[in-house]
């Protein structure tokens, strides 16, 4: 698994993927104490740690809000078999048993969250607040909707982090890292390398003979499974979410227009006006001033008599609503361009105010908002419908209807795949479109079979019923269905083999003193430079392998790896080693401690979380984990 993985970070999207995981779980540790202890279960149950049991359809839940938070994160669909080779399943896994392991042992020691101090933290969450600064319901609930969670739902999870968060930091305490840790740290992450390099490619190679006959079918008999057809499922299924519901809905004019007028303020652009205002300790000094600027006198100026700086008189291009004295407000809005206000009794002293540039306000018209305001009603208006489509489906699949014959009887549309596999493609090898992105139907349909009656998935605030209609096996393809494709494979194995022997020479050669440029003019191929780039770094033409193996090479010694495919290979030579240097007192110092600080800290609570596990006892429904996630297939 380690090696899929290390192959799966050289390309850009399995290192986005990774980038996003490691950012989407909160609590992950290095070590676990999850024992194989295998009972049996209800029908319904996953895991139990404790006196709580985590059910089948929350761990499904939970799994498939996570593919779909990756999925959204990487602008594409992650296939189940991709989240395994990335180990997500089991990530995932550990992490509800980590957490639900601290709510246990927080409600053990009696620990508590009230729902108002979790509010608080909620309305100071910068996420959820609107331009004006302040807390905005309608953008709190927007973007929870858009992770699958009800208010209640989001709050109850809140309060749970708040008190995971109180009892790891009562666990972690205070940690002082030592100077060699993060010395060590420092020198891991800010090392760097600089390399000389020549890419080998399939010139490289030489000629590749045709193979005969009996070479291919040697080659083919000896990696048949790497040619087999694999088994297909053909799928009935049935979205019922508020996207799909909407698509369906018909809004009037009527209701889109109440809307519009009911949130009219939403939809207008404020007059705005350059304002200026000095504050003066009585109304005479005001009235001297005004006279005095009325005579010819800029506000600049006068602004410099009384030693105030710009910040202190230029209020800025505002709305009427920005300026905290209505008395102000009203008259600046009532002087045109360049007038000087009579002196104004205002809130913190007498004022005089000036108007520079003007902007009139604007309203943007019904026409021009009407499609989403429509899409946004439809939208409200399936959610009501989503649970009572949902239940009214169950019924008739309860009386014996297939997926295709209730959503019939329901006016709803059925979606039928002929034919896909494991990893979501049709027989010609391309993707199925037709499966939404995000959702987590092929593994549980190659988790099910024909006749079946499958539990419904969680998706997008709604649900997906489907059927198994159909399962074609799995088969040896004969030679000559696939003879292309074998001689293709045989061919590339052939390269890759030459360019492998040919970089080993060349290593050879220059470890014995020879010069990069000479085998490289041997060679055909051009000596490139790569400079002072750490073990992290994305260095352009040189592939992530060859980076990775800089780091293992000395300096002045040569070294080989694979390219950025399997008929590319490299050749490079360590030629320059920069040891970072640290000044304990530097921010960059403190952010290696800080570091160090958070890896002990965590290597603390997995030991503390390993202890409560064995203390309060965990359980775990392999099976029932294996069908949500495909580990089975």
């Amino acid at each position: 698994m380690l090696r899929g993985i290390r192959n799966a970070t050289s390309n850009w999207f399995g290192k986005a993927i990774m980038s996003v995981v490691m950012g989407v779980l909160i609590i992950s540790f290095g070590v676990w104490g999850i024992g194989d202890i295998f009972r049996g279960f209800g029908q319904s149950t996953l895991a139990k740690i404790g006196k709580t049991e985590i059910s089948i359809e929350q761990f499904r839940q939970l799994y498939t809000d996570r593919l779909q938070q990756i999925s959204r994160q990487i602008g594409r669909p992650l296939a189940p078999d991709q989240a395994r080779a990335f180990g997500i399943d089991r990530q995932v896994l550990q992490q509800v048993i980590a957490e639900t392991t601290l709510d246990e042992s927080a409600r053990n020691l009696g620990l508590r969250q009230s729902t108002d101090e979790v509010m608080k933290s909620i309305t100071n969450d910068p996420n959820f607040k609107g331009a004006n600064g302040a807390f905005d319901p309608a953008r709190f609930a927007q973007i929870i909707r858009q992770f699958n969670y009800s208010e209640q739902r989001y709050i109850a999870e809140q309060k749970r982090n708040a008190l995971r968060r109180q009892l790891v930091g009562s666990i972690s305490g205070e940690v002082e890292p030592s100077k060699t840790a993060v010395a060590v740290l420092n020198q891991f992450q800010n090392e760097q390398r600089t390399v000389e390099f020549v890419k080998l490619e399939t010139a490289q190679a030489g000629t590749i003979d045709t193979p005969t006959p009996e070479v291919l079918a040697s080659f083919y008999d000896a990696h048949k499974v790497q040619f087999r057809a694999p088994e297909y499922r053909k799928i009935a299924f049935v979205a019922i979410t508020p996207d799909e519901l909407a698509k369906w809905t018909t809004v009037s004019d009527e209701d889109a227009k109440k809307v519009y007028e009911e949130r009219k303020d939403t939809f207008t652009t404020p007059e705005k006006r350059d304002v200026s205002q000095m504050v003066f300790p009585n109304a005479e000094d005001a009235a001297a001033a005004r006279a005095r600027l009325v005579g010819g006198l800029s506000f600049d100026d006068l602004a410099k008599e009384r030693g105030l700086k710009p910040s202190d008189v230029d209020l800025g291009l505002v709305a009427k609503s920005a300026i905290i004295d209505s008395k102000v407000a009203d008259a600046a809005f009532a002087l045109k361009t360049g007038d000087i206000s009579e002196p104004i009794q205002g809130t913190f002293g007498t004022v005089l105010v000036k108007v520079g540039k003007i902007e009139p306000g604007s309203q943007t018209s019904y026409e021009s908002v009407a499609a989403n305001l429509k899409k946004e009603i439809a939208l409200e208006r399936a959610r009501k419908s989503v649970k009572d489509l949902h239940d009214k489906m169950e019924d008739e699949r309860a009386g014996g209807a297939t997926v295709t014959e209730a959503a019939e009887k329901l006016k709803l549309a059925v979606t039928t795949i002929e034919a896909v596999d494991r990893s979501g493609r049709a027989p010609d090898g391309k993707p199925v479109t037709s499966i939404p992105p995000g959702l987590d139907l092929v593994s549980q349909a190659f988790a099910s079979d024909v006749g079946v009656d499958n539990e419904t998935i969680s998706y997008q605030g709604g649900y997906v019923s489907f059927d198994v209609l159909g399962v074609t096996p799995s088969r040896e393809r004969t030679l000559d269905e696939v003879k292309d494709q074998v001689e293709a494979r045989w061919r590339t194995d052939q390269i890759t083999n030459k360019l492998r022997a040919k970089a080993t020479e060349m290593v050879e050669k220059l470890n014995k003193g020879g010069k990069l440029a000479d085998e490289a003019s041997a060679a055909g191929v051009k000596v490139e430079t790569a400079e002072k780039f750490k073990r992290d770094a994305t260095v352009a033409n040189l592939p992530a392998s060859a980076v990775a193996g800089a780091f293992r090479t000395a300096k002045d010694a040569a070294g080989q790896s694979e390219g950025a495919n399997a008929t590319e290979w490299v050749v490079f030579r360590v030629t320059d080693v920069t040891e970072p240097t640290l000044d304990i007192a530097s921010e960059e110092a403190k952010k290696l401690k800080t570091s160090v600080e958070r890896g002990v800290a965590e290597e603390l609570v997995g030991q503390y979380v390993i202890k409560m596990e064995s203390e309060i006892g965990v359980t775990i429904n392999q099976p029932a984990v294996a069908q949500i996630t495909g580990a089975n297939n």
